[in-house]
């Protein structure tokens, strides 16, 4: 299986306590990697990285991104063979509040990163985690292209699109035509839920905090469109992608967008009945707080052609399986104590690998 290339590897996982990195944690040492963390703090309370008790299973070291000596002392410790950075401030209104600091940890935690990957001298490959948000959107029908103009009206989308921005930098500054030990290439995905997401102002979390309590939960933009995707789906995109970046000389400095298919955009409304139908005597109700500064964007779409050529990576479930997977897993977090949520993430994983064995999708498989 492509995923083998992770086996006795050691793998650096920035903002390794946040949802992403915590899964993409349990994943990796499911593949044999001895990761090691980097993480500002714990995102929520709760979070999946203390429920699966992550900190107990792997390397993981706390420190800020915009600590660049702190960084680098820990790159030439652990000397990784890949690198995935997910270590971001990731709210959108959060940006509105503390927009100071969404700028410096997007952007400037960017360039730290990539300089201490610069100073090993060894090969590494790194993947650079940014969002389907630092698009310039204009709401147009259908998906954006990895070409397509980046932008940003929000602090958050922006800080992304400044983050784009240096690494673009970098790669021309030092990577491209030089002999460099340096591989890194650009992924963009969006609207990822799943189990042990908690973050504030996101509708999974927001509805499974009211629902556990038995309350109704209050939707703010029921017919806002999103390309809902399980939180497997682009970390299997992320893994795919850093395994060929590795063996590759052609995906250097490439961008990569991961998401579902371009029919599987569904409105907020939709995605809210679609997980009643697993959690019983539920109910919610569309919202009249206005935010007005606090725009939203009421479409947003990715084409995902590249990574199906280059990477030939496609998306695994479809959208009732998607929410399925995100309800079995908080109904059982809630419902029974007993449950080892650890193992829970990685029968998890293995059901989603056995789905994309039988779909014969590319890295699922032994071809």
């Amino acid at each position: 299986m492509l995923f083998d290339v992770y086996k006795n590897k050691s793998v650096l996982v920035t903002g390794n306590t946040g949802f992403k990195g915590s899964w993409l944690t349990i994943w990796l040492r499911r593949l044999g990697a001895h990761v090691t963390g980097f993480s500002k703090d714990l995102p929520s309370n709760p979070n999946n990285f203390e429920i699966c008790g992550l900190r107990n299973v792997s390397h993981t070291h706390f420190g800020d991104v915009r600590d660049l000596e702190k960084l680098k002392h820990l790159v030439k410790k652990s000397q990784p063979d890949y690198i995935f950075h997910l270590a971001a401030q990731s709210l959108v209104k959060r940006s509105y509040d503390e927009t100071v600091d969404t700028f410096s940890v997007n952007a400037m935690g960017t360039v730290n990163l990539l300089e201490a990957a610069r100073s090993l001298n060894k090969q590494v490959s790194v993947v650079m985690i940014t969002s389907d948000k630092a698009y310039d959107n204009v709401e147009w029908k259908w998906g954006y292209r990895e070409t397509d103009k980046l932008g940003g009206k929000d602090p958050y989308s922006a800080s992304k699109g400044m983050a784009e921005l240096a690494i673009r930098s970098y790669f021309e500054s030092f990577i491209k035509n030089k002999k460099s030990n340096l591989k890194i290439a650009i992924t963009r995905a969006g609207n990822v839920i799943g189990g042990g997401d908690w973050a504030m102002d996101r509708i999974v979390p927001d509805c499974v905090r009211s629902w556990s309590k038995v309350d109704s939960v209050a939707v703010r933009n029921p017919n806002a469109t999103r390309p809902w995707q399980h939180v497997l789906e682009p970390l299997g995109g992320y893994l795919t992608l850093g395994a060929i970046l590795s063996k590759k000389e052609n995906l250097n400095g490439e961008a990569y967008n991961f998401g579902p298919g371009a029919d599987q955009n569904y409105s907020v409304s939709q995605l809210i009945n679609e997980m009643k139908k697993y959690w019983e005597n539920v109910e919610w109700k569309s919202s009249n707080v206005t935010h007005e500064n606090f725009p939203e964007a009421g479409l947003l779409k990715l084409n995902c052609d590249k990574a199906l050529f280059d990477l030939r990576w496609t998306p695994t479930l479809s959208f009732e399986q998607c929410v399925k997977f995100t309800i079995e897993w908080y109904r059982t977090f809630y419902e029974e104590k007993e449950v080892d949520m650890l193992k829970f993430c990685e029968n998890q994983i293995e059901e989603y690998t056995a789905i994309a064995r039988e779909a014969k999708i590319y890295w699922a498989n032994d071809d």
